[in-house]
């Protein structure tokens, strides 16, 4: 399954998605936001159980803003409606991973 682009017109859906949710804010700017890129579209690639969801922080702010999102990248996590996970910084595909399961 590929990373869906979530904005404000598409995020309620994402949000109540029976899958659980990992959502990756990011600016096209970040170096490390691209660092973490390549490992959001491995993880969507090779888990079809989980919505992968891609949120540029500078075309929606009113989404960063409603996470808290201070600094970027930002991964959250969503099940059933609700944040069960929030990580700002770079990660590697096993604490995303162990995010998404915990």
């Amino acid at each position: 399954m590929s990373v869906l682009i979530v904005n404000k017109n598409n995020f309620e859906s994402v949000k109540t998605s029976s899958k659980p949710v990992l959502l990756d804010f990011y600016a096209d700017w970040c170096g490390p936001c691209r660092m973490v890129s390549p490992i959001v579209e491995e993880i969507a690639q090779e888990n079809p159980q989980y919505l992968i969801g891609k949120i540029n922080v500078d075309k929606e702010p009113e989404l960063a803003q409603k996470f808290n999102v201070l600094s970027i990248p930002t991964l959250a996590v969503i099940k059933n409606g609700k944040v069960i996970s929030q990580s700002a910084g770079a990660r590697p595909k096993a604490e995303i991973l162990a995010m998404l399961n915990g």
